[in-house]
């Protein structure tokens, strides 16, 4: 199933590219088209073309973590920056910024860190979905209701 030299070259090189595509996306999103969403989806497809080019634990080695446990930190790092403005008195999720910019970075608020949430649930989610239908499962051994199980 995984004998393309050409898909293997090609995901291979692909990777480091793809890694970096996504954070540029995830950085560039709070002003500009991007964001946490699609940043995290191109970093899924970098991890899942190494699940199509050498197998699922090629894929899990790319990144050694628990997919889900990774998509419920995003969500729960996303929802938390919610909570500064609501402690300052405004709405929840409403945006809060530095006063200056970070030279090189650009300004930092809420919103990015919102969406560096969502980089995270985004990746846990869709790679985790990707493994476990690539993945081999064994069928349910049946057995007759008179026979005992061996």
């Amino acid at each position: 199933m995984y004998d393309s030299i050409i898909l293997r070259s090609v995901a291979r090189l692909m990777l480091p590219i793809l890694l970096m595509l996504a954070v540029f996306m995830l950085l560039r999103g709070h002003n500009l088209p991007g964001g946490g969403f699609i940043g995290g989806l191109v970093a899924s497809c970098a991890i899942i073309l190494q699940l199509v080019a050498f197998g699922p634990e090629a894929a899990r080695r790319v990144l050694r973590v628990n997919y889900l446990g990774l998509a419920a930190f995003g969500v729960f790092f996303a929802a938390l920056w919610g909570l500064p403005s609501l402690i300052g008195g405004q709405p929840y999720m409403t945006s809060l910024w530095i006063p200056e910019p970070i030279p090189g970075v650009g300004k930092i608020g809420t919103p990015v860190l919102f969406d560096l949430g969502v980089f995270f649930g985004v990746i846990g989610v869709t790679t985790q979905i990707a493994l476990l239908l690539a993945e081999e499962r064994r069928p349910r051994e049946t057995h007759d209701a008179g026979t005992p199980a061996t």
